[in-house]
């Protein structure tokens, strides 16, 4: 089994940004009135942020990264470690965290890497950042975990594109000797590979004329092969299992009581699964916050986002259980804690 734990670790801060740019339910034109409001109903969402032509996932970043360093009060030549997790990256090649090195003014003498996981790439960046930090060779880090996701689902596809929306966000992390630092679990299934999927336009499969032609489909609407396709009833069936599997394995292997833990933050696939998983876990509903109503489903940055707009410092630590599941299929679940000097900013919007 994947547990890993990794000690003298803290979270400093979080940061997150968004576009002005915003879509409501109610006014997709592909969608009748009566049908709006079963979509909401289902997934939670009312409105989602989009991006304007040109700016990127690393624009967000970037922007949530400045605003984080600047109340932190941190240099960005301190910066020993910056991890960009996103599945729309800048380009194909050279990786984006280099990019982002240069924009932010970190040093030259700074491990960067790009990890390119969508709805658990914020678990796995986290473990990535830790167990980098943890021996205290390398003291600050910043995780960049953002994605432009609307560029990947056609607007003719009613089942995925007024789901989704972008965001960026920026979580500073740093050495800390004797803290309790991270516990992780994890979990792969790539025999379901094909529930989310971008069929064209990798070395697999590559571009061809025909990638652009809009094909459509039965209840689903339209997309072409450069489209994000999801299996819903196959995403629906693991997200209903691997994730309050996972949260469960974490609890046991780590000796974790559920019921102490002061907020349950899982990635916002929509409101239906979520609350499915939630009632799994006997989880209460003020312990999960929801950024989906005005945000949808950011990916990767649905996590950090949802504690941004959820969670204030308070005088005690505060005990938060994450859960980050979908494409690949991969899943998994992290315990942390919160104390009462971490920074979390106010929302950016550009």
């Amino acid at each position: 089994m994947a547990f890993l734990e990794y000690k003298n670790v803290k979270i400093a801060g979080l940061s997150s940004c968004v576009p002005k740019q915003t879509e409501e339910i109610v006014n997709y034109s592909l969608f009748t009135a009566e049908e709006a409001e079963k979509f909401t109903a289902s997934t939670g969402v009312e409105q989602r942020r989009f991006a304007e032509e040109g700016v990127t996932a690393s624009d967000l970043c970037y922007e949530a990264a400045k605003k984080l360093l600047a109340d932190l009060k941190w240099q960005s030549e301190d910066i020993d470690v910056l991890i960009y997790v996103s599945q729309t990256r800048d380009y194909i090649l050279p990786s984006t965290s280099c990019i982002l090195q240069d924009r932010l003014g970190i040093s030259t003498n700074c491990y960067a890497m790009d990890i390119p996981y969508g709805c658990s790439g914020y678990i796995y960046g986290l473990s990535t950042v830790a167990s980098l930090l943890s021996n205290g060779e390398l003291k600050k880090a910043l995780l960049l975990v953002g994605d432009a996701v609307h560029v990947h689902h056609n607007y003719e596809d009613i089942t995925s594109y007024p789901l989704f929306g972008d965001a960026g966000t920026a979580t500073a992390l740093e050495f800390e000797e004797g803290n309790n630092g991270f516990k992780f679990h994890f979990g792969t299934d790539g025999s379901g590979y094909k529930a989310i999927i971008i069929p064209e336009g990798g070395y697999r499969h590559r571009f061809t004329k025909d990638s652009i032609i809009v094909k459509y489909y039965e209840n689903e609407g339209g997309r072409n092969g450069l489209d994000c396709y999801l299996n819903g009833m196959d995403v629906f069936a693991f997200g209903i299992s691997r994730p309050p599997q996972s949260v469960k394995a974490l609890c046991e292997h780590f000796a974790l009581d559920l019921g102490t833990i002061d907020y349950f933050v899982m990635h916002q696939a929509n409101k239906f699964l979520n609350e499915k998983i939630r009632k799994k876990l006997k989880i209460p509903e003020e312990k999960t916050p929801y950024s989906l109503k005005d945000f949808g489903n950011t990916s990767c940055a649905s996590i950090p986002l949802s504690i941004c707009l959820s969670i204030r410092p308070t005088a005690q630590k505060q005990k938060i259980i994450s859960c980050g599941f979908g494409v690949g299929l991969s899943w998994g679940s992290v315990y942390f804690e919160l104390d009462e000097n971490v920074i979390i900013c106010d929302l950016v919007e550009i």
